[in-house]
Formats: C-alpha cells, sequence, structure tokens
C-alpha cells in the first residue's frame, strides 16, 4: 500500500509539472496561431505559475479543515475541464484564461502530498518517502516535453491540452479508487476565518521556516530558469528541433530521478546536514562546470557538454532538499497543509518570478542562463545556512 500510495501522490505532482512542459515546444507554434510574439506567449507560462503558487497558499488549509481526499478531487475536477478548455481556446486570451484556471487547481496534490506524507510518516521514513516521491515525480518534466513535441509534430498545438485533460481524468478516477484519506475528523482544524489568519501569520512571522522555505526555492531556481528559456535553448541557441527537446530535459530530470533513488536509500543512515553538504557541493561543482563551458564555447555550445552539468545539478538538488523541506515541515506539526502549503507557495513564486521575469532577460546566451543558475545557488545557501544559524539560536534560547 505504500508503494501505491507512492505513485499516487508522485502522479499528483505530475499535474502541475505536465501542464508547465507539456506545451513548451508548442510556444511558437501558439504565438502564429493567434499572432502574438514570444513575450506574450511567455505569460501562457507566467499566468499559470503566478496562479499556480497563488492557490497554493490555500490547499493546505483547505485540506485541515476539509480533509485532503475531498479538495484533491475537486481541484482534479477544475483541472480537467481548464485543460479542456484550453485545447478549444477560440483566442489568445481565452487561451491565457483556461491556463489561469489551471494554475488555480493544479496545485492541490503537490501541496497536499507533502501533507499526507506528514500526516503517515515522521523522521527518516517521511524523508525517504519524499525522496521517492521526487523520483517518481521526476519522469514528468522529462516525459512531457518530448511526448510534446511529437504530439504537436502529429496533431498540432492543441493535442497537448488534450492529452492533460486525459491525464487530468485518470488521476480523478485514481484517487476516487486507491487515495484514503489521512486526516481524520477529529484532527480537523475548524475552517474559522480568524483562527486561519492567525496561523498564517504564525507561519510567516517564522523566520527559520521562512528562510529554509526560501532556500527551497531559490535552489530550485535553477530548474526554472532552464524550463522557462527551454524554447529558446533547445531552438535558438542549441539550434534543434521540436523533437529534440529530450536533449534537455532526460539529462535534466534524469540526474533528479537517480539523485532522489540515491538520497532515499540514504535517508535513515546519514543525517540531514551531511546529505545537505553533499548536495550543494554537486550543485556547486555543477554550476562551475556550467559557466566555464559555456564561457569557453560561446555561441559554439553544443550537446552533450551544455546539459551533462544541468544533470549534475538536479542530482545534488534531490540529494539537499527533502532533508530541508522535512526539516522545514516539522516546525509545525499542528499545521503541516498550511506549512506545506507556504513552502509550496514560497518555491513556486520563486518558480514563477524567476521563470517569468529573469529567464527572458538571460535569453539566446547560454552562459547568461548558466550564471542565472549560479547565483541562484548562492542565493539558496545562504539561506540555508541564515535558516539553520536561526534554528539554533533558537533552540539555545528554549
Amino acid at each position: 500500500m505504500q508503494r501505491v500510495l507512492t505513485v499516487i501522490l508522485a502522479c499528483l505532482g505530475m499535474v502541475g509539472a505536465l501542464a508547465i512542459d507539456t506545451y513548451l515546444p508548442s510556444m511558437p507554434a501558439i504565438g502564429r496561431t493567434f499572432e502574438v510574439g514570444p513575450v506574450a506567449v511567455q505569460q501562457t507560462l507566467s499566468v499559470f505559475l503566478f496562479t499556480f503558487a497563488f492557490m497554493m497558499l490555500f490547499y493546505g488549509t483547505l485540506s485541515d479543515s476539509f480533509g485532503r481526499r475531498p479538495v484533491i478531487l475537486v481541484a482534479l475536477a477544475v483541472y480537467t475541464l481548464a485543460s479542456a478548455g484550453a485545447a478549444m481556446a477560440p483566442s489568445f486570451g481565452w487561451l491565457l484564461f483556461f491556463r489561469a484556471l489551471q494554475g488555480l487547481s493544479a496545485g492541490a496534490g503537490s501541496v497536499i502530498g507533502q501533507a499526507i506524507v506528514q500526516d503517515r510518516f515522521t523522521g527518516a521514513d517521511a524523508q525517504r518517502i519524499m525522496s521517492h516521491i521526487m523520483m517518481v515525480f521526476g519522469l514528468a518534466p522529462a516525459v512531457a516535453p518530448v511526448l510534446g513535441g511529437w504530439l504537436h509534430v502529429a496533431f498540432g498545438w492543441r493535442a497537448t491540452f488534450v492529452f492533460l485533460a486525459l491525464f487530468g481524468i485518470l488521476m480523478l478516477l485514481a484517487c476516487l479508487k486507491l487515495l484514503p484519506e489521512s486526516l481524520p475528523p477529529e484532527k480537523r482544524h475548524a475552517f474559522h476565518g480568524v483562527a486561519i489568519a492567525r496561523n498564517y501569520v504564525k507561519v510567516l512571522g517564522h523566520p527559520q521556516f521562512l528562510l529554509l522555505s526560501l532556500a527551497v526555492g531559490m535552489a530550485f531556481g535553477g530548474l526554472s530558469i532552464y524550463i522557462g528559456s527551454a524554447a529558446n535553448f533547445v531552438m535558438d541557441i542549441l539550434h534543434l528541433p521540436e523533437t529534440a527537446f529530450a536533449w534537455m530535459f532526460i539529462p535534466l530530470i534524469s540526474g533528479m530521478v537517480i539523485g532522489s533513488a540515491w538520497g532515499g536509500k540514504r535517508a535513515g543512515k546519514m543525517a540531514p546536514a551531511k546529505l545537505r553538504g553533499i548536495g550543494y557541493g554537486l550543485m556547486l561543482l555543477a554550476c562551475v562546470l556550467n559557466v566555464g563551458y559555456t564561457a569557453f564555447a560561446g555561441d559554439a555550445v553544443t550537446v552533450p557538454w551544455a546539459v551533462l552539468p544541468l544533470m549534475v545539478y538536479t542530482f545534488g538538488l534531490a540529494v539537499a532538499m527533502p532533508a530541508i523541506q522535512v526539516g522545514a515541515l516539522a516546525l509545525f506539526p499542528e499545521n503541516r497543509g498550511l506549512a506545506s502549503s507556504m513552502l509550496a507557495f514560497i518555491q513556486m513564486m520563486s518558480f514563477a518570478l524567476i521563470s517569468g521575469l529573469v529567464a527572458p532577460m538571460l535569453f539566446g546566451s547560454a552562459f547568461k542562463l548558466a550564471c542565472g543558475v549560479a547565483v541562484g545557488l548562492v542565493a539558496s545557501f545562504v539561506a540555508c545556512q541564515l535558516g539553520l544559524l536561526a534554528g539554533r539560536k533558537n533552540a539555545v534560547a528554549a
């Protein structure tokens, strides 16, 4: 049953990842269909990410009050309808509307999934399950743009949204049949506005939680830079066709899957501090290799050398992040859903801001992209160290 739960929670996390990555090869074609420029098309990603991040603030609280399962089921139903609407969008404005609706509904599984893990597991077991979820979840960004490229070539860009609607239906049926409720009624919080606002203030006023969450968000910023620049990186910098997105995403995600598997096996054998150190060390090595190669190669970057450092980076990311996430969520054992929401919100707002605002400024230069990842890593490491320092100060004061 634990394996089934892990697969379901990972697939729920895929809902958002698929909505982000599947249509990336179709972005130029969407611009041609609606006669808008690349900056406007980029907003179909930014709108999704901002609404995705915004709603993450509330899914955890809603699940703390009404249960994990009902909130996931309602969100999946809305996501399926929004995906079908995007497939039939008659204008660019309607496409943006349905992408916003997709974003509002796509984050329930990833947020509530973390709370479900905390409901059922603790300590090293929770960290191990989180690593396994990340490992399975990592398949989505690797498969999605490749599948999206072939769907686009064979049937046009609207087929990618048809696929997303079908995946939503599949997940809705799977959750109806196989996902148990993990939060019994006696442990739920009453849905009172004043009490909920007080809990939000409590979480927002916790420096250690905010810093650890920011560390996660900025580390994932390396992914968001390349995902937000995927079409430009693959087709304009590497000069590859729409069907060649695997060159970027398979190394990117393979590192995450392998790193998650490696880190999950060592969760009970190594201290979280050691796993964090190994993870950050590998991410630093990846940034040095990436910046060095792109500076040397200039405009002549080629595969596989332009993407291999990304594999090292995501391996380190997968090793370090579960320990930080579990540590942050453990600070609020009585409000796991709300804490999960805040963690996901900070992570996704970082993702949205970086992919929507920073990534377009780095278009056309592999060296600039590499430097952007390095800056995000430094910010993540500093936030993590400050968060750990705040935790030690609190422990001494107590």
